[in-house]
């Protein structure tokens, strides 16, 4: 397919105009629209208007300009039969061999936060993806460009083969608008779902490709990693400097490590190990953090994945390179301490922004035939919404645990009980059948003093057995959501034993 005839008519001018001036030097004649026309003509370039194709003006603020069979036809008569040919022959009608195309940004204009709906409104493209699908639909005889990073590729494939794009090209190109324009159709139909209520009819899901894997949670397993294209979730993305490429399961530790990380604005360190923090504290720097989170359980931190809301510099990258870590995160490294911690080819080390805005998305979990869709458990409970309700209440030291504990417990696979002490983790009970084996489990798992420490239960305790199980080891206060028709029994037994008891109205399962 030989171009000699192009319409270029686009929202984002970038890296437009030698693309164009590539087009016109070739001898391909170039019509354009509007702005785009006056871009290429301040530029000196030659264009033919829309309107000297179409014969009409452009009309309504630009509503219309490009909808017309002078311009359809021209796009849409396939080269190979006769009849299409004759026909747009009989009226006059040119072919357009490339369609040069992007869109408004509508996705830029909805983020902005107040945005009028008129204004909304205006910023959806209607002449733009039209003349994309007609295009793609005809890439046999037409090629559609509709990414600026295309330019040079196409230009230069033009350039080498006298004016001609080969099919494998244009197959390609036709793909790209395709996905482009069922990208924009779903970020309006998004918008447009938002008014239905709080969990629209339907959702359109929109994933853009980062990268293959090399497996899934098992070698037998293939797997990709996507991101979502909104960009209203770009906040969380990551940046890897060093390390071999993430697998399925270093990703999904690291989102678990780096949502309880969230919780937390004072120095913190999280050590997580299959999706549950294994280790988790808050100190005046971040290397004392790390150094108590480590502490919870250094044989389960072994090869975990570890993430700290502060920039690691030199000191704490000599603690952490002493330790086998699978994965680090944190929002920043000072020069000498990636000198440090790259001297292991093994470890992952990423960076990003710090994202505590999730609570505007949606957490989906796919079931057979389907999905699950919940809002995220991101709001952070209140200690001036919680109840004490025996004779104790906590001293201020107490509560600072309990409301540590709390945090933390969100983010353990159920059922969690948490013990803490100094604002650490000193015993994870997590992803148990049964509440006492969780209890239990802290328990014997802990290697500190637990005189003194307090306990966090994701869930109210059916049975007192669990509480008792932490009494008994020395906790002395208890947090937990309450709802059990045995409540009445717990609390008795907290009340018996001097132990102070908080209730907080809320449940925080993770399944």
């Amino acid at each position: 397919m030989k171009v000699a005839r192009a319409l270029v008519s686009v929202s984002d001018k970038k890296d437009l105009e030698p693309f164009v001036r590539g087009l016109t030097d070739m001898g391909i004649e170039v019509i354009s629209t509007g702005g785009t026309a006056k871009f290429l003509k301040d530029a000196g370039l030659p264009i033919t208007g829309i309107s000297e194709v179409t014969g009409l003006p452009e009309i309504m603020d630009g509503r219309v300009k490009t909808l017309h069979p002078n311009i359809h036809g021209g796009i849409l008569a396939d080269r190979s039969k006769p009849a299409h040919l004759q026909a747009i022959a009989d009226l006059g009608i040119k072919p357009i061999d490339l369609v040069v195309v992007n869109l408004y940004p509508f996705e830029a204009t909805v983020a902005v936060r107040g945005v009028s709906e008129e204004d909304a409104i205006e910023n959806i493209d209607i002449g733009g993806p039209t003349m994309m699908r007609a295009a793609a639909k005809n890439f046999s005889g037409v090629a559609i460009v509709t990414d600026p990073a295309d330019y040079t590729p196409v230009l230069e494939e033009l350039q080498a083969n006298g004016g001609e794009l080969a099919y494998e090209t244009r197959r390609d190109l036709a793909a790209k608008a395709f996905q482009h324009t069922s990208h924009y159709d779903s970020a309006i139909s998004n918008w447009f779902s938002q008014t239905e209520g709080e969990f629209p009819k339907h959702i359109m899901l929109d994933l853009s490709k980062v990268q293959g894997l090399r497996y899934g949670e098992n070698p037998h397993q293939r797997a990709a990693w996507y991101s979502t294209v909104s960009a209203a979730d770009q906040a969380g993305s990551l940046e890897q400097l060093h390390g071999q490429a993430m697998s399925f399961n270093n990703l999904l530790d690291l989102d678990a490590c780096r949502r309880c990380l969230d919780e937390f604005t004072l120095p913190c360190s999280v050590v997580v190990k299959h999706n549950n923090p294994c280790g988790v504290a808050v100190a005046e720097t971040a290397t004392v953090a790390y150094e108590k989170a480590l502490s919870c359980d250094p044989v389960s931190a072994f090869g975990g994945v570890i993430a700290i809301n502060r920039v690691v510099d030199e000191e704490l990258a000599r603690l952490l390179s002493t330790n086998f870590v699978e994965v680090l995160w944190a929002p920043g490294y000072t020069a000498e301490a990636l000198d440090i911690l790259t001297i292991k080819k093994d470890i992952r080390i990423l960076t990003g922004q710090i994202n505590r805005d999730t609570c505007g998305s949606m957490d989906m979990k796919r079931v057979y035939n389907g999905m699950l869709v919940q809002d995220w458990d991101c709001e952070v409970d209140q200690r001036d919404n919680m109840e004490v309700v025996t004779t104790r209440h906590p001293s201020e030291e107490e509560w600072g645990d309990l409301l540590f504990a709390w945090r933390v417990a969100k983010h353990t696979k159920s059922n969690a009980i948490i013990l803490a002490k100094d604002l650490m983790t000193i015993g994870v009970g997590a992803g148990q059948m049964s509440r006492v084996d969780s209890a239990n489990l802290a328990v014997s798992r802990s290697r500190f003093p637990l005189a003194g420490s307090v306990v966090a239960s994701d869930a109210y305790f059916p049975f007192p057995d669990a509480l008792e199980v932490a009494i008994n080891a020395g906790a002395t206060a208890v947090i937990h959501p309450g709802g059990s028709k045995r409540d009445d029994l717990s609390r008795e037994l907290a009340e018996s034993r001097g132990m102070a008891m908080v209730i907080t109205g809320r449940r925080h399962f993770r399944h």
